[in-house]
């Protein structure tokens, strides 16, 4: 792990942006990060956590899977996902809302379940778990922010927090005692493992990984930064947790390429180079 977590880091240190990771192998349990702990704008991979909420209030019997959700006007003005593009007033189920806020990180859906939750039912979750980086701010994430805004004024989380709960997701799927921390069960804990390996926005983690990889994950972009977190796949077994997030990417770099294509493309390769190192077999 010490020589994975080298490799890696001098993949980071290759660029001007700053970029900090947790990365955790399933099989050794060993684990390492580089900034693990630092608290950097989470962008919408804050979604794990509210669909962990979320599931949380279904088991609690405070909301219900199959239940009708109308999709209100208030809720669609943001830039994410495709239900800002639709007529107000139609309804689906909490289950589908919950999908579309995964998988195309819909912040009209994000907005809604925020709401039926409430982000101090959020919060309190993520608190009673060990997630002590991670704070939910807004619903819908403000619009405008100017590339220099604090990093107190969005979202936060660490790259160690979401490594967490990622953990506490895939182990939830196997034991009950390990999803009543989460407030929920094993059958829910794998919904969210479905839904996030549902996941439609490929150009970070799996972009360079061998075509048909599983990778359960939630991607985020914010002014400045670009994410990915998630579990990696190697068939059925899942194989190892990354989670990266890229601070202080600048517009363009300096050879013209776009910023946030070069971040992209680093989160691809660390991803790729932690799939070489702990899924791809040593020839004898």
């Amino acid at each position: 792990m010490q020589t994975l977590g080298e490799r890696l880091n001098e993949l980071c240190e290759e660029q001007p942006f700053q970029t900090s990771w947790f990365l955790k192998d399933l099989r050794t349990r060993e684990t390492a990060h580089r900034r693990g702990d630092v608290i950097v704008p989470s962008a919408s991979t804050r979604k794990i956590a509210i669909l962990a909420a979320a599931l949380k209030a279904v088991h609690e019997g405070r909301l219900a899977l199959d239940q009708q959700v109308v999709i209100q006007e208030k809720y669609q003005h943001n830039n994410s996902g495709c239900f800002q593009h639709l007529q107000p007033g139609f309804s689906i189920q909490l289950r589908d809302v919950l999908t579309m806020m995964i998988i195309v990180s819909d912040n009209t859906c994000t907005g809604t379940v925020a709401d039926l939750v409430g982000l101090d039912e959020v919060n309190r979750l993520c608190g009673a778990v060990g997630m002590i980086g991670t704070a939910h701010r807004h619903g819908i994430p403000p619009a405008g922010l100017a590339r220099d805004h604090p990093v107190e004024s969005v979202n936060t989380t660490t790259p160690n927090d979401v490594g967490l709960l990622l953990d506490l997701l895939l182990e939830g799927t196997r034991e009950a005692s390990a999803a009543s921390r989460l407030g929920s069960t094993p059958s829910l804990c794998l919904l969210a493992l479905d839904i996030l390996s549902w996941q439609k926005l490929n150009n970070k983690l799996p972009s360079l990984l061998p075509e048909g990889t599983r990778v359960a994950h939630k991607t985020g972009t914010g002014a400045r930064n670009h994410n990915d977190a998630g579990i990696v796949y190697l068939g059925d077994e899942p194989r190892f947790i990354l989670a990266v997030y890229t601070e202080h990417v600048p517009e363009a770099m300096p050879d013209g390429m776009p910023g946030r294509a070069a971040a992209c493309h680093l989160i691809g390769r660390l991803c790729r180079t932690a799939y070489d190192a702990l899924c791809v077999p040593v020839p004898a």
